[in-house]
Formats: structure tokens, C-alpha cells, sequence
């Protein structure tokens, strides 16, 4: 069963859900999360200090709004656009996430923000 949750962000609110993987379990155990998330492209990451072990379901390839997790950066990850490392239009990780969730609304309003910013992850 999914999670609705706000992502928090630029002053937007933006309504999301996490998915009932083990890793988006971990991430809901642990809201509200806030992390200083830095650019790349148009992806924001941040580290938020989890351990979530790498498990058989990370990809590169994701879709525009995913939510994932990045490993070794202990970071979360929010996708709204091409990545340095896209070959086409969809959003590439620099490698491999879990994918925990997806924001729900449009996330173009994210492409104006900056190169950093606070992000708040919260239960609805």
C-alpha cells in the first residue's frame, strides 16, 4: 500500500506517494525528512543519513517525478527532467537508485528553482 506524502520545496507543496518497496518502507519509517538538495541537471539530491542497502532493484532509467534513493550518498533523489547523464529525454541516475516513490503532481515548477534548496519529505 502506497504513502501520500508532500515533498516540500521552493515554497511549493508538491503531493506524492511512496511505493511499498523495502526501501520506501525505510524512508516512511523515518519522516519528516529534510535535506539540502543540490542540482544536477534536473535532478534534485540531498543526503537525509539513511542506510539502505542496495537491493537487487536499482536502476539508472527513470521517469520524470520519480523519487528514488542513491546508496552510496545516503541521498534521496527527486527527478524532474534531463541529467547530465540522459541519452535521451528521460532522466538518468549517475548510477544506480532504488526507486521509493513518485511525486503525483506536475514537477515543472521545479525546473525555476536553483542550483540548491531545502526539501522537506512529510506524511500528509
Amino acid at each position: 500500500m502506497a504513502t501520500r506524502i508532500v515533498v516540500e520545496a521552493g515554497g511549493r507543496k508538491l503531493p506524492a506517494e511512496l511505493s511499498d518497496s523495502a526501501a520506501a518502507r525505510i524512508v516512511a519509517a523515518a519522516l519528516p525528512l529534510t535535506a539540502r538538495m543540490s542540482r544536477w541537471g534536473d535532478e534534485y539530491y540531498g543526503s537525509v543519513g539513511l542506510e539502505i542497502a542496495e537491493d537487487g532493484t536499482g536502476r539508472e532509467l527513470m521517469e520524470v517525478g520519480e523519487i528514488a534513493f542513491w546508496p552510496p550518498g545516503k541521498a534521496l533523489c527527486l527527478f524532474f527532467g534531463r541529467t547530465p547523464a540522459s541519452t535521451d529525454e528521460r532522466p538518468r541516475a549517475a548510477s544506480a537508485v532504488l526507486p521509493v516513490g513518485r511525486v503525483t503532481a506536475d514537477v515543472d515548477s521545479l525546473k525555476g528553482m536553483g542550483s540548491s534548496l531545502k526539501v522537506v519529505f512529510r506524511r500528509e
